[in-house]
């Protein structure tokens, strides 16, 4: 069994991982567990900041029964270890301070001492390690580089082996370093663009992606680095050359050699090549807005974009086999108590030729990215052609 320790949206997180590996359950607020054959790599993942291995289950949330059985394992694990081990200890969800978690470090330290073993103990003044200082340690990725993730919930402790945490510096790296960036027609996070197309789920090596909406090309991106062929198509002359720039800025520093494709199209009318694996875009969003919108501005804005949207699902419906998944970034518009105003499109999905995936972790229709001061959320609408 594993553990994925979720995003700041934890619901767009577990349903990342229920499309791509089917058995997941919510174990804390802040974490899942899931069960695969599977090889896990966290890098694939835009939703989850650390994965883990489960090495203990206790059945308790008392700390100090829960250090014993900690302290107990790895007395017995690491017996005879040579050369010098570095460890991290991360709580989530558990009643216990940073003074208590190092002092059960410092005396997993003290017995490896005692048997010959040398330990380096990671120091932090929080009860968890943020995933920067994780990746920077390279905890989880070698057997001498251990980081333990120790998850409460009601009566049960898990303790996982961490075997990877996010790489917030690369995610940074191929956003802020791409030759073309536009702020006026919105920046899709690469590692939400990385969850948009896990959503589609498990798809074939040799896959082949459409944006109808690819902007500056951040989908398209993210497509290439997980080795899919990319195809991009966008109604504004200036996009289709920021995608260009970016992706062959892309193909150079990563050294890619999957084919790509960009040209202009409005998505309402395009005749797209074949053949298309899956279909993952940011849509129209309509006009950004630094607060709610007044009920006459957001009428006119939804039905603008709710007509724009609905003529493109309606177009794409002729062109794509069914059962292809469909995964769209839709506007939903955030009042001043979180509320949200959702597209008249999106209870009448079936009219338009698709089917909305029933999720069994969280309900669809909390898949909602924002930040905590944005009105304009993204809904993410996962959808399959009938």
């Amino acid at each position: 069994m594993y553990i994925a320790l979720l995003g700041r949206q934890p619901e767009l997180s577990i349903a990342e991982l229920e499309r791509l590996y089917g058995n997941v359950a919510w174990f804390s607020p802040t974490v899942a567990t899931l069960t695969t054959s599977e090889k896990l790599d966290v890098q694939t993942l835009g939703g989850t900041q650390k994965l883990g291995r489960v090495v203990l289950d206790i059945p308790t949330t008392q700390w100090p029964r829960i250090s014993e059985e900690i302290i107990k394992h790895y007395k017995k694990a690491w017996a005879g270890t040579t050369g010098k081990i570095t460890l991290g200890l991360s709580a989530y969800d558990c009643h216990v301070s940073s003074g208590e978690l190092q002092k059960t470090g410092l005396r997993i330290k003290s017995t490896l001492k005692s048997t010959g073993g040398s330990l380096r103990l990671v120091p932090n003044k929080e009860i968890a390690l943020s995933t920067a200082t994780s990746h920077h340690n390279k905890l989880g990725l070698s057997e001498n580089k251990v980081e333990l993730l120790i998850v409460c919930s009601k009566n049960r402790t898990l303790v996982a082996e961490s075997i990877g945490a996010q790489n917030i510096t690369a995610l940074a790296a191929r956003d802020q370093g791409r030759p073309r960036r536009d702020a006026f027609v919105g920046m899709l996070p690469p590692k939400l663009a990385q969850l948009m197309l896990n959503l589609a789920g498990p798809l074939p090596d040799d896959a082949r992606i459409l944006d109808p909406f690819c902007g500056t090309g951040v989908v398209l991106q993210e497509a290439l680095l997980k080795g899919y062929s990319a195809y991009g198509t966008d109604l504004a002359e200036k996009m289709v050359h920021f995608s260009r720039d970016n992706l062959t800025w892309l193909e150079t520093t990563y050294k890619l050699t999957t084919p790509w494709e960009v040209a202009e199209g409005d998505a309402m009318d395009t005749t797209w090549k074949q053949p298309l694996s899956a279909v993952v875009c940011e849509a129209y969003l309509g006009q950004p807005f630094s607060a709610p919108p007044s009920p006459k501005k957001l009428e006119e804005v939804r039905g603008n974009c709710n007509y724009i949207i609905s003529g493109f699902l309606k177009n794409l419906s002729t062109q794509i086999a069914p059962g292809t998944p469909v995964v769209v970034a839709v506007p939903a518009w955030r009042a001043a108590n979180g509320a949200l105003t959702h597209l008249p499109l999106t209870t009448s999905l079936e009219k338009l030729g698709f089917t909305r995936v029933a999720l069994k972790a969280v309900e669809t229709d909390k898949l909602a990215y924002f930040r905590p001061d944005q009105v304009v959320a993204r809904e993410l609408l996962i959808l399959t052609k009938q």
